[in-house]
Formats: structure tokens, sequence, C-alpha cells
């Protein structure tokens, strides 16, 4: 076959890149050629600019979430027993004691009352140190929020209760629980917040 002129003759000696490489060999990959390199600036050098990391996107504050309320019907004599049992319930479900916060607006929590008894230094400290249950009046002034209050409407007047229940809503970080005559709770309720 006759050799076209415009077409030159490669023989397989000759190195160089193959499109089919010859039997037995590998195929060379085409190495980058590197061109020619800036004469060097005297002086020190200078640093590269650095791009500025992106400012990290976040979310607009949301409105802190509102504790959900939960109600025991209960009557008054019968409150501080619903709320030691939401107490327990809460405890054996794998709330920490130092989360619960238990309030009673009639008469004293029988553990307050003990603990009162050594005085009220030592009640306080406890209340402050917020590593168990801590039970209290309603009226309390001194009370820190909790992440869950139980409220025991266990007696008290009505403008008491209708003062203790916002205050009791204002201390629960996530869960508020009253325990009490449903339509006494509920009508002072709606009517307090």
């Amino acid at each position: 076959m006759p050799l076209i002129p415009e077409e030159p003759q490669i023989h397989e000696s000759v190195p160089g890149p193959r499109a089919v490489p010859a039997a037995g060999r590998t195929a060379s990959t085409p190495r980058p050629v590197p061109g020619p390199r800036p004469a060097p600036r005297p002086g020190p050098r200078a640093a590269r600019p650095v791009p500025a990391p992106p400012a990290p996107r976040t979310p607009p504050p949301a409105a802190p979430a509102a504790p959900q309320v939960q109600l025991i019907p209960a009557p008054a004599e019968g409150a501080l027993d619903a709320a030691d049992e939401a107490v327990d319930l809460l405890l054996d479900t794998g709330r920490a004691p130092g989360d619960v916060l238990v309030l009673t607006t009639g008469e004293a929590h029988p553990w307050a009352a003990h603990e009162l008894s050594f005085g009220e230094a030592s009640y306080w400290a406890q209340h402050d140190a917020a590593d168990d249950v801590f039970y209290a009046d309603a009226g309390a002034d001194r009370l820190a929020g909790r992440p869950v209050v139980v409220v025991a409407v266990n007696g008290g007047s009505d403008a008491a209760v209708q003062r203790a229940l916002p205050a009791a809503l204002r201390r629960a970080g996530a869960l508020l629980v009253v325990c009490g005559d449903s339509a006494r709770v509920n009508s002072l309720l709606s009517t307090a917040v």
C-alpha cells in the first residue's frame, strides 16, 4: 500500500503516546509538560488571600414552646395522692428527680412539712441543689423553674389557685401536671391564663 504524503509513517520504535498499545505493552499516560516558571521575586512572599469561610446559616430563633399541660382529675382530698402517683410515674419513666417540682395550693405536702422542721436554710438549700424532687407551697416566692411542675390543688381559695396556676405554668419548662377537681381547675385555669 502506498503512503500518502500528508500522513507521515510512524514506526513502533518511536516513543510517544499510542492510541492502541502494542501487544504485551501497556499504553503510557501522557504527562503534562511543565511550562516556564516565573522568575522569583525579591523579598518576602506575599501571602495568598484566603477567602472568608461562608457565614453559618442559623435559623431564626424560635419562640420557646409552651409547656404541655396535663390534668389529673382528683378531689381536693385526693390531690396529694394523685400528685405523688404522678411523680412516681415520672420517675419510673426516666425523669430525673431534680427535674420535678411539686406545689400544693392548700395544706403543705408531708415531705415539705418534715423538711421545714429542720429549718428554712436547710429546706431552701435542698431547693437550690436541685438534685431531688422538691415540695413547696405554690405561693412561695423563692421557687425556681424546673422541667416538670406538678400542682396538687388540695385546697386554698380560688384567688390563691388562680395565682398559683399561671405561676406554675411559667415555672414549668416542658410539662405542667395539675391534680385536682377538673371543673374547678378548668374554670380557674381558663380565667387565669
